[in-house]
């Protein structure tokens, strides 16, 4: 059996995603402004991943559909805490392209799996779903 891509296998690229950040803030002098802006990046940056095991996981539809909301949310914020941190750190410019662009791609894979939830009310294969 082969194994899936990891850009097709949402657990392991959100896992990816989040030590990427991790990597990417354990470069960065902190400061008393950088440090709360660096904290709140890898928690929402890492929560994408921990809330996508635990839809996987989950004991419902609802439960899952609860989780992958979370998931979008967190990509969302972490857009956000990337904003910040370029505006906090000049020297940044911006932050790698790669984790700018994931972000924003994983925001809209949860954005349909959430928009198909909303629109399917028969039960949901999440490896059927276009995105």
């Amino acid at each position: 059996m082969t194994q899936p891509s990891s850009k097709y296998d949402l657990e392991e690229r959100t896992a990816q995603f989040g030590e990427s950040v991790i990597i990417l803030c354990r470069t960065i002098k902190q400061d008393s402004i950088c440090s709360p802006i660096i904290n709140q990046l890898i928690r929402s940056a890492t929560s994408i991943g921990a809330n996508y095991s635990e839809a996987n996981a989950a004991s419902s539809r609802k439960d899952f559909s609860n989780k992958i909301f979370i998931c979008k949310k967190e990509a969302q914020e972490t857009r956000h805490w990337l904003r910040m941190l370029r505006t906090a750190l000049p020297s940044l410019a911006e932050p790698p392209e790669p984790i700018v662009s994931e972000c924003q791609e994983l925001t809209l894979i949860f954005q349909k799996i959430t928009s198909s939830l909303r629109q399917n009310t028969g039960t949901l294969k999440i490896d059927k779903l276009k995105i």
